[in-house]
């Protein structure tokens, strides 16, 4: 979207306009691992499919760590961003469930207004994705050896799932994003309260075997990233998953020991925590940490505040390296210095949330590192991702 806006010669006035603006931040009921495929828009957003009502009408939805709750545009909704956007028309759907429940939901790049409503949502096995055909499946985390591949395709469904009916959407990245709405992944405790996240509906429903889901997340537009529920498939990652234990719900929160480069400490010293949020797009930190890290890749600021770097760096630099439960996962200069417009190139750890002290591993992180949401055991498994 910045360089979207750039090329036009719109970027400083939406930032001045914006100034927090950021990118934002199934199937069968048998064990083994359920897949949705997502789609890689400019490595700013991973966005999958939901159908909901019936008969099924179809939407775009970011899968979002970073937020539990599910909703979509409506047909009562006049803002610029529902035009632009597929839009649910309860009158359509047999099993759709009215509230009077008035609802808002804020997130780090806009809000909506609207309504709780009730129906079924359902997710279909990608075309072409057959697990019979593919790798061993390993339906329980904890064992090592493989069961029998899965042989059957079929269908995700949740019944009687809560969702938000937007009736107002104030944002340009959700009035121009390639997405129609968010589906929450974190804990039950940010949801609204009263609802149960679609997460826990199928676990309730028995649609899902295990407590727990992964993702992996492709570079540069390509095909395959996959968010995989119930279980884990290993031919996703390399070597075995390191797990981190969640030091505070709601959010997938965990604590990071440090961040160096070149085994000096720039950032997070005497550790810090952070939330893991498939939902945010860049690394983001307190402004401290961010302009020591800023000022030790030699970052200079620009008039749209964004914080340009020379694109030799991209080869010159060492990683930083996050040391989380003693593991080091190292962020190579490439996935943190990005390629713009005009042979530019520019940092992608992000200071806009000046107020916080909390890091979000977004997904420039994600990128490099499979990722296991645990809920049963309350933790995080990391492993380097396939390329």
């Amino acid at each position: 979207m910045r360089e979207s806006l750039r090329e036009k010669d719109l970027l400083k006035g939406y930032l001045e306009e914006h100034p927090y603006s950021q990118a934002y931040r199934f199937i069968q009921k048998q064990p083994g691992v359920t897949y949705k495929s997502m789609r890689n828009y400019l490595d700013l957003y991973y966005v999958g499919t939901v159908r909901i009502g019936t008969p099924p009408q179809k939407f775009k939805v970011i899968f979002d760590t970073g937020s539990a709750d599910l909703w979509v545009p409506s047909i009562y909704c006049s803002s610029r961003a529902c035009v632009r956007h597929t839009v649910f028309n309860p009158k359509r759907s047999s099993t759709f469930r009215s509230t009077n429940r008035s609802i808002a939901l804020h997130y780090g790049s806009g809000s909506m207004t609207g309504f709780l409503g009730y129906d079924t949502v359902k997710w279909h096995l990608p075309a072409g994705l057959h697990p019979s055909s593919g790798p061993a499946l390993l339906p329980d985390i904890h064992t090592t050896t493989p069961p029998p591949l899965l042989t059957q395709i079929g269908k995700l469904v949740g019944r009687s799932q809560a969702f938000g009916l937007s009736k107002t959407e104030v944002s340009k990245i959700l009035e121009f994003g390639a997405f129609d709405g968010i589906l929450g992944l974190s804990y039950p405790d940010l949801a609204l309260t009263g609802t149960t996240p679609v997460f826990d509906n199928l676990l309730a429903q028995g649609a899902i075997s295990q407590k727990l889901f992964a993702f992996y997340l492709s570079s540069n537009e390509k095909k395959g990233s996959m968010v995989m529920f119930g279980g884990v498939d290993h031919s996703y990652y390399k070597g075995q998953l390191k797990w981190v234990p969640v030091s505070k719900g709601g959010f997938w929160q965990i604590t990071v020991d440090r961040i160096s480069m070149d085994g000096r400490v720039i950032a997070c010293e005497g550790s810090c925590e952070a939330i893991v949020d498939t939902g945010t797009t860049l690394l983001t930190g307190p402004n401290y940490d961010i302009f020591d890290i800023l000022k030790t890749i030699n970052a200079q600021t620009t008039s749209t505040g964004e914080y340009v770097v020379s694109c030799n760096a991209i080869n010159t630099l060492p990683d930083i390296v996050f040391t989380i439960n003693g593991v080091k996962y190292p962020v190579p200069a490439k996935a943190y210095i990005r390629k713009g417009l005009f042979d530019t190139c520019y940092s992608n750890f992000d200071d806009s949330l000046s107020h916080s002290t909390l890091w979000i591993l977004g997904d420039v992180f994600l990128r490099l590192y499979f990722t296991v949401f645990d809920r049963e055991n309350n933790r995080i498994g990391l492993a380097p991702a396939v390329a």
